[in-house]
């Protein structure tokens, strides 16, 4: 037996929720194969957090620019989601497993082209086509998890299944930091630099990093052709793992497409305009979904501002170079990964919304650490938040979704689609940074973060809510 069935043997074993077991043997290699895909989005999504940085300096962008990285990467979600469910509901769970799987090697594949032309927009295309698979491959897991069963068990069961979701973002972070950020040429510059002036050691690292950045502009214009060299070399760099990940994708794709699953979609009520209609309103009128798409746009949102922007904390208010910041972001990932094992058996103790409220307070203490304590302590709260976002999306997901029945393929997309909040917020506290700080006293990068700070007050509202106010 694998290491992953007997995790899930355990855990049914284990289940103190009730009778009902968390999974059926009926279910178990479906299970098993759907939270494989898992860990897909995780590495996509934490390999290309710190293309932010990186690209910043390899196309000498401003904070604002680069961040538009987020944009494209979470615009895949906003645009697909609704056809995606709309897809799955007209077809099967499989076939948008299938069609997400294409998408996704499509987009990573496209890292070829966009490395070889250097423009920053075919990569911002590329990072779209990707997603847009990321959109079909949750739009049809998450929903499928929970079908996997009793609706009694089902939020346990997708915070089994999202639980696989980190071993991927380790994995991308893993990638980031030993085959991408320490081996760019433009890291290699900075680097150089720094050692050739032993004054920068008395400044401040937000400083520092302002005068290294414009040694590099000095650099491009002095030495055009040199500077262009190193921007290809870096380029090669960054494409590298997508096209490696392009070919995990397409064996998965062959896999599932030879694998017969289990259909638990009914299809007694044909998909069609009226039927759409009357799916929307049902939701909308929902206040316990229709606020969960709200709180899951400001916690990814939170998630993707804290993880993208920790590279800058550390440069900015450390004085770490961007291999070493990201080694932090692993740490952070570490604890991610421990903390959602941890919340999955607590859940059988505490009830979701109640769980949920206590770590979006945690959140909130952690970011105020984060923004007024600064240096090595503001990053140790930076990291800590982590273990507090853990639970966050899988437990905003099972409450949200809770009796919405054969509605849930679509209402399932409204909350893939709130993944979205990940593209909107990034940009806004890149031009926070960018900006004079809104603190006297407190470096930008610090003042950022009251962003995150209040998306964790929002998801502490929903949690109140879900607990004391939806539950009756």
């Amino acid at each position: 037996m694998t290491t992953t069935a007997k995790i899930v043997d355990n855990t049914i074993n284990q289940s103190n929720v009730s009778k009902t077991p968390i999974l059926s043997k009926e279910y178990l290699f479906p299970f098993i194969l759907v939270a494989a895909l898992f860990p897909l989005w995780g590495f996509a999504n934490d390999i290309t957090n710190p293309l932010v940085k990186a690209f910043k300096d390899i196309f000498l962008i401003s904070n604002a620019q680069s961040s538009m990285v987020q944009f494209a990467f979470y615009l895949g979600y906003g645009i697909m989601a609704i056809p995606a469910a709309i897809f799955i509901r007209r077809f099967s769970y499989k076939a948008g497993i299938l069609l997400g799987l294409a998408l996704y090697a499509l987009g990573a594949l496209l890292f070829l082209p966009a490395s070889i032309t250097a423009q920053f927009n075919f990569f911002l295309l590329a990072l779209c086509v990707l997603t847009c698979g990321l959109a079909l491959l949750e739009t049809t897991a998450n929903p499928y998890i929970l079908s996997m069963g009793s609706p009694e068990t089902s939020t346990q069961r997708l915070n089994l299944a999202q639980a696989f979701n980190p071993i991927g973002s380790l994995g991308g972070m893993f990638v980031a930091s030993n085959y991408i950020l320490s081996e760019l040429k433009v890291e290699e510059f900075r680097a150089l630099e720094k050692s050739a002036h032993p004054e920068y050691a008395e400044m401040l690292p937000s400083v520092v990093d302002g005068k290294l950045t414009q040694a590099l502009v000095d650099f491009s214009t002095a030495e055009p052709a040199a500077h262009q060299a190193m921007q290809a070399a870096d380029l090669i760099t960054v494409r590298g793992p997508y096209i490696a990940i392009a070919s995990v994708v397409a064996l998965l794709f062959l896999v599932f497409l030879f694998r017969k699953l289990p259909d638990t979609i009914t299809h007694d009520e044909p998909l069609s305009a009226h039927v759409l209609k009357a799916t929307f309103v049902r939701l909308l009128s929902n206040a316990r979904y229709r606020e969960g798409v709200i709180a899951q746009a400001f916690y990814v949102g939170a998630q993707i501002m804290c993880w993208t922007f920790i590279i800058h904390y550390g440069i900015t208010s450390v004085g770490l170079t961007a291999a070493q910041a990201q080694q932090f972001n692993i740490i952070a990932m570490g604890i991610f990964l421990a903390s959602r094992f941890i919340c999955t058996f607590l859940l059988a103790k505490i009830r979701p919304g109640q769980l949920l409220q206590i770590l979006a307070i945690g959140g909130i203490i952690l970011s105020f650490g984060t923004i007024f304590i600064g240096g090595m302590a503001g990053l140790y709260c930076l990291i800590a938040t982590s273990a507090c976002m853990s639970l966050m999306f899988p437990t905003i997901y099972g409450i949200a979704l809770k009796d919405t029945g054969n509605d849930a393929s679509l209402a399932s997309a409204g909350l893939v689609m709130a993944i979205v909040g990940g593209a909107l917020m990034p940009p806004l506290q890149g031009n926070m940074i960018d900006g004079p700080s809104i603190i006297a006293g407190i470096p930008s990068v610090q003042t950022s973060f009251l962003l995150p700070l209040i998306c964790f007050i929002v998801i502490a509202a929903y949690g109140y809510r879900a607990h004391n106010i939806h539950k009756a």
